[in-house]
Protein backbone atom coordinates (compact mmCIF):
# COMPACT_ATOMS: atom_id res chain seq x y z
CA UNK A 1 0.00 0.00 0.00
CA UNK A 2 1.15 3.51 -0.54
CA UNK A 3 0.56 6.35 1.36
CA UNK A 4 -1.87 8.59 0.10
CA UNK A 5 0.60 11.47 -0.50
CA UNK A 6 2.66 9.39 -2.70
CA UNK A 7 -0.15 8.41 -4.89
CA UNK A 8 -0.76 12.13 -5.08
CA UNK A 9 2.89 12.81 -6.13
CA UNK A 10 2.60 9.91 -8.60
CA UNK A 11 -0.48 11.75 -9.88
CA UNK A 12 0.67 15.08 -10.46
CA UNK A 13 4.29 13.41 -11.69
CA UNK A 14 2.22 12.07 -14.51
CA UNK A 15 1.18 15.21 -15.93
CA UNK A 16 4.31 17.07 -15.68
CA UNK A 17 6.47 14.89 -16.49
CA UNK A 18 5.89 14.26 -19.74
CA UNK A 19 6.97 17.41 -21.62
CA UNK A 20 3.70 18.27 -22.59
CA UNK A 21 1.29 21.14 -21.12
CA UNK A 22 -1.65 18.91 -19.67
CA UNK A 23 -2.77 21.98 -17.32
CA UNK A 24 -6.71 20.78 -18.38
CA UNK A 25 -6.24 17.63 -17.21
CA UNK A 26 -7.07 16.28 -13.51
CA UNK A 27 -6.60 13.00 -11.79
CA UNK A 28 -8.26 11.53 -8.83
CA UNK A 29 -6.60 8.48 -7.77
CA UNK A 30 -9.13 6.55 -5.78
CA UNK A 31 -9.15 3.25 -3.42
CA UNK A 32 -9.84 0.17 -5.37
CA UNK A 33 -12.79 -2.43 -4.60
CA UNK A 34 -12.53 -6.14 -3.46
CA UNK A 35 -12.66 -6.91 -7.07
CA UNK A 36 -12.93 -5.70 -10.77
CA UNK A 37 -16.89 -4.66 -10.47
CA UNK A 38 -16.73 -3.03 -7.05
CA UNK A 39 -13.64 -0.77 -8.20
CA UNK A 40 -15.28 0.27 -11.36
CA UNK A 41 -18.47 1.54 -9.49
CA UNK A 42 -15.85 3.24 -6.96
CA UNK A 43 -14.55 4.91 -10.06
CA UNK A 44 -17.72 5.95 -11.66
CA UNK A 45 -18.96 7.24 -8.36
CA UNK A 46 -15.96 9.43 -9.40
CA UNK A 47 -16.20 10.05 -12.60
CA UNK A 48 -18.70 13.59 -12.35
CA UNK A 49 -20.13 14.28 -15.51
CA UNK A 50 -18.10 12.87 -18.01
CA UNK A 51 -19.72 11.49 -21.04
CA UNK A 52 -17.50 8.48 -21.54
CA UNK A 53 -16.11 6.14 -19.52
CA UNK A 54 -12.35 3.93 -20.31
CA UNK A 55 -11.99 0.88 -18.16
CA UNK A 56 -8.69 -0.15 -18.91
CA UNK A 57 -6.76 -3.61 -17.27
CA UNK A 58 -3.37 -2.21 -15.72
CA UNK A 59 -1.87 -5.69 -16.36
CA UNK A 60 -2.32 -4.44 -19.88
CA UNK A 61 1.01 -1.51 -19.74
CA UNK A 62 2.27 -1.37 -22.89
CA UNK A 63 -1.40 -0.44 -24.70
CA UNK A 64 -0.36 1.63 -27.56
CA UNK A 65 -2.35 5.26 -26.86
CA UNK A 66 -3.51 4.67 -30.70
CA UNK A 67 -5.85 1.64 -29.34
CA UNK A 68 -7.28 4.33 -26.98
CA UNK A 69 -8.20 6.43 -29.70
CA UNK A 70 -10.20 3.89 -31.44
CA UNK A 71 -12.01 3.18 -28.78
CA UNK A 72 -13.55 6.81 -28.04
CA UNK A 73 -13.73 7.59 -31.48
CA UNK A 74 -16.08 5.01 -31.82
CA UNK A 75 -17.62 5.34 -28.65
CA UNK A 76 -18.12 9.47 -30.11
CA UNK A 77 -19.53 7.55 -33.32
CA UNK A 78 -22.47 6.49 -31.20
CA UNK A 79 -21.84 3.42 -30.09
CA UNK A 80 -22.39 2.81 -26.57
CA UNK A 81 -20.12 -0.10 -25.91
CA UNK A 82 -16.36 -0.56 -27.55
CA UNK A 83 -14.32 -3.36 -27.32
CA UNK A 84 -10.87 -3.71 -28.74
CA UNK A 85 -10.23 -7.22 -30.36
CA UNK A 86 -8.48 -9.21 -32.01
CA UNK A 87 -8.21 -12.34 -34.35
CA UNK A 88 -8.33 -15.86 -32.94
CA UNK A 89 -5.39 -17.82 -34.30
CA UNK A 90 -5.32 -21.04 -32.54
CA UNK A 91 -7.24 -24.02 -33.17
CA UNK A 92 -10.20 -23.91 -30.11
CA UNK A 93 -12.43 -26.91 -28.57
CA UNK A 94 -14.80 -27.55 -26.09
CA UNK A 95 -13.76 -28.97 -22.76
CA UNK A 96 -16.02 -31.28 -20.71
CA UNK A 97 -14.39 -32.43 -17.21
CA UNK A 98 -15.80 -36.57 -16.82
CA UNK A 99 -15.15 -38.83 -13.92
CA UNK A 100 -13.05 -42.09 -14.93
CA UNK A 101 -13.42 -45.78 -14.42
CA UNK A 102 -11.48 -48.50 -13.88
CA UNK A 103 -10.58 -51.68 -15.98
CA UNK A 104 -7.95 -54.33 -16.44
CA UNK A 105 -5.93 -52.41 -18.60
CA UNK A 106 -6.00 -48.31 -16.46
CA UNK A 107 -8.35 -45.99 -16.12
CA UNK A 108 -10.91 -44.86 -18.67
CA UNK A 109 -13.15 -42.42 -19.72
CA UNK A 110 -16.50 -42.68 -18.02
CA UNK A 111 -19.28 -41.87 -20.98
CA UNK A 112 -21.87 -40.95 -18.50
CA UNK A 113 -23.68 -42.80 -15.62
CA UNK A 114 -25.14 -45.09 -17.81
CA UNK A 115 -21.79 -46.20 -19.20
CA UNK A 116 -19.58 -48.11 -16.43
CA UNK A 117 -17.11 -49.50 -18.98
CA UNK A 118 -14.23 -47.60 -20.93
CA UNK A 119 -16.16 -45.95 -23.92
CA UNK A 120 -14.65 -47.73 -27.61
CA UNK A 121 -13.07 -45.44 -30.14
CA UNK A 122 -14.20 -45.31 -33.69
CA UNK A 123 -11.24 -47.66 -34.30
CA UNK A 124 -12.76 -50.55 -32.01
CA UNK A 125 -9.93 -49.42 -29.19
CA UNK A 126 -10.76 -48.38 -26.11
CA UNK A 127 -9.87 -44.65 -24.61
CA UNK A 128 -7.80 -45.30 -21.58
CA UNK A 129 -5.54 -43.06 -19.39
CA UNK A 130 -3.34 -44.29 -16.34
CA UNK A 131 -4.54 -43.93 -13.13
CA UNK A 132 -2.46 -43.97 -9.69
CA UNK A 133 -5.85 -43.70 -8.03
CA UNK A 134 -5.38 -46.84 -5.91
CA UNK A 135 -9.48 -47.73 -4.91
CA UNK A 136 -12.47 -46.62 -6.75
CA UNK A 137 -13.38 -44.15 -4.64
CA UNK A 138 -10.03 -42.23 -5.84
CA UNK A 139 -10.69 -42.21 -9.28
CA UNK A 140 -9.71 -39.53 -10.98
CA UNK A 141 -11.70 -37.43 -13.76
CA UNK A 142 -10.59 -36.45 -18.12
CA UNK A 143 -10.55 -33.97 -19.77
CA UNK A 144 -12.27 -34.60 -23.17
CA UNK A 145 -12.41 -32.24 -26.06
CA UNK A 146 -15.28 -31.68 -28.42
CA UNK A 147 -15.56 -30.50 -32.09
CA UNK A 148 -13.51 -27.17 -33.20
CA UNK A 149 -15.02 -24.22 -32.78
CA UNK A 150 -14.98 -21.90 -36.18
CA UNK A 151 -12.05 -19.31 -34.82
CA UNK A 152 -13.43 -16.89 -37.82
CA UNK A 153 -15.93 -15.88 -35.48
CA UNK A 154 -13.77 -15.71 -32.50
CA UNK A 155 -12.33 -12.81 -31.17
CA UNK A 156 -9.94 -12.13 -28.36
CA UNK A 157 -10.88 -9.25 -26.47
CA UNK A 158 -8.38 -6.39 -24.37
CA UNK A 159 -8.73 -3.25 -23.13
CA UNK A 160 -9.65 -0.54 -23.10
CA UNK A 161 -13.22 -1.33 -22.86
CA UNK A 162 -15.00 2.07 -23.92
CA UNK A 163 -18.68 3.32 -23.15
CA UNK A 164 -20.98 5.52 -22.86
CA UNK A 165 -21.18 6.48 -19.18
CA UNK A 166 -24.83 6.55 -18.87
CA UNK A 167 -25.17 2.84 -19.95
CA UNK A 168 -21.92 1.46 -18.07
CA UNK A 169 -24.31 2.96 -14.98
CA UNK A 170 -26.75 1.34 -16.07
CA UNK A 171 -24.89 -2.18 -16.47
CA UNK A 172 -23.80 -2.06 -12.98
CA UNK A 173 -26.85 -1.02 -11.16
CA UNK A 174 -28.61 -3.72 -12.95
CA UNK A 175 -25.73 -6.36 -11.62
CA UNK A 176 -26.43 -4.57 -8.05
CA UNK A 177 -30.32 -5.65 -8.56
CA UNK A 178 -29.41 -9.28 -10.07
CA UNK A 179 -27.07 -9.59 -7.49
CA UNK A 180 -29.16 -8.93 -4.35
CA UNK A 181 -31.89 -11.57 -6.17
CA UNK A 182 -29.73 -13.91 -6.76
CA UNK A 183 -26.55 -14.14 -5.26
CA UNK A 184 -22.95 -14.09 -6.99
CA UNK A 185 -22.75 -17.18 -8.12
CA UNK A 186 -25.60 -16.49 -11.10
CA UNK A 187 -24.26 -13.04 -11.89
CA UNK A 188 -20.95 -13.48 -12.06
CA UNK A 189 -18.95 -11.53 -15.40
CA UNK A 190 -15.56 -11.32 -16.02
CA UNK A 191 -15.02 -7.55 -17.50
CA UNK A 192 -17.37 -4.67 -17.95
CA UNK A 193 -18.68 -5.37 -22.05
CA UNK A 194 -20.52 -8.46 -20.42
CA UNK A 195 -22.40 -6.38 -18.20
CA UNK A 196 -23.39 -4.11 -20.73
CA UNK A 197 -24.18 -6.92 -23.12
CA UNK A 198 -26.66 -8.31 -20.28
CA UNK A 199 -28.60 -5.02 -20.79
CA UNK A 200 -29.20 -5.78 -24.44
CA UNK A 201 -26.63 -3.09 -25.86
CA UNK A 202 -24.66 -4.47 -29.12
CA UNK A 203 -20.83 -4.41 -28.00
CA UNK A 204 -18.79 -2.68 -31.14
CA UNK A 205 -15.73 -4.06 -31.66
CA UNK A 206 -12.60 -2.05 -32.83
CA UNK A 207 -8.89 -2.99 -33.87
CA UNK A 208 -6.62 -4.03 -30.49
CA UNK A 209 -3.12 -4.58 -31.18
CA UNK A 210 -0.44 -7.47 -29.71
CA UNK A 211 1.19 -5.37 -28.04
CA UNK A 212 -1.36 -4.72 -25.65
CA UNK A 213 -0.87 -7.70 -23.86
CA UNK A 214 -1.81 -8.76 -20.69
CA UNK A 215 1.52 -9.57 -18.22
CA UNK A 216 0.26 -12.54 -16.42
CA UNK A 217 3.04 -15.04 -17.08
CA UNK A 218 6.64 -14.82 -16.23
CA UNK A 219 6.79 -15.11 -20.56
CA UNK A 220 4.56 -11.74 -20.80
CA UNK A 221 7.44 -10.24 -18.51
CA UNK A 222 9.80 -10.88 -21.18
CA UNK A 223 7.55 -9.90 -24.05
CA UNK A 224 6.74 -6.52 -22.58
CA UNK A 225 10.29 -6.10 -21.45
CA UNK A 226 11.31 -6.52 -25.17
CA UNK A 227 8.64 -3.86 -26.11
CA UNK A 228 9.20 -1.27 -23.88
CA UNK A 229 13.09 -1.84 -24.77
CA UNK A 230 12.15 -1.70 -28.48
CA UNK A 231 10.05 1.28 -28.01
CA UNK A 232 12.99 3.45 -25.89
CA UNK A 233 15.13 2.64 -29.04
CA UNK A 234 13.02 3.96 -31.63
CA UNK A 235 12.32 7.41 -29.31
CA UNK A 236 15.86 7.77 -29.08
CA UNK A 237 16.29 7.66 -32.71
CA UNK A 238 13.70 9.63 -33.49
CA UNK A 239 14.77 12.35 -31.16
CA UNK A 240 18.53 12.18 -32.38
CA UNK A 241 16.37 12.53 -35.89
CA UNK A 242 15.03 15.66 -34.35
CA UNK A 243 17.46 17.33 -33.02
CA UNK A 244 20.09 16.02 -36.09
CA UNK A 245 17.46 18.53 -38.23
CA UNK A 246 17.43 21.88 -35.43
CA UNK A 247 21.33 21.44 -35.89
CA UNK A 248 20.83 21.55 -39.56
CA UNK A 249 18.50 24.26 -39.57
CA UNK A 250 20.30 26.43 -36.61
CA UNK A 251 23.67 25.89 -39.00
CA UNK A 252 21.79 27.18 -42.53
CA UNK A 253 20.38 30.47 -40.71
CA UNK A 254 24.04 31.19 -39.47
CA UNK A 255 25.39 30.93 -42.84
CA UNK A 256 22.26 32.49 -44.03
CA UNK A 257 23.02 35.27 -41.75
CA UNK A 258 26.99 35.44 -42.33
CA UNK A 259 26.39 35.83 -46.27
CA UNK A 260 23.56 38.56 -45.84
CA UNK A 261 25.96 40.53 -43.21
CA UNK A 262 29.05 40.04 -45.82
CA UNK A 263 26.73 40.96 -48.84
CA UNK A 264 26.05 44.45 -46.42
CA UNK A 265 29.26 45.13 -45.72
CA UNK A 266 30.60 45.05 -49.80
CA UNK A 267 27.85 47.56 -50.28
Amino acid sequence: MRARSEIDSIAESTLTDSGTDHSDISITVVAGGNDRIESVQLALKSAGAADVVLVHDAARALTPPEVFRRVVAAVRAGAEAVVPVLPMTDTVRRAETRPAVKSDRGTAVNDGPSAPEPRPEANGRQLVVESSAESDQELPTVEVLHGDLDRSRLRRVQTPQGFTASTLRRAHDKYEEDLASSGPGAVAATDDAGLVERLGVDVVAVDGDEEALKITYPLDLVLGEHIATMRDAEETKRSAEVAGRDDTMSAASEASDKAESEQGERR
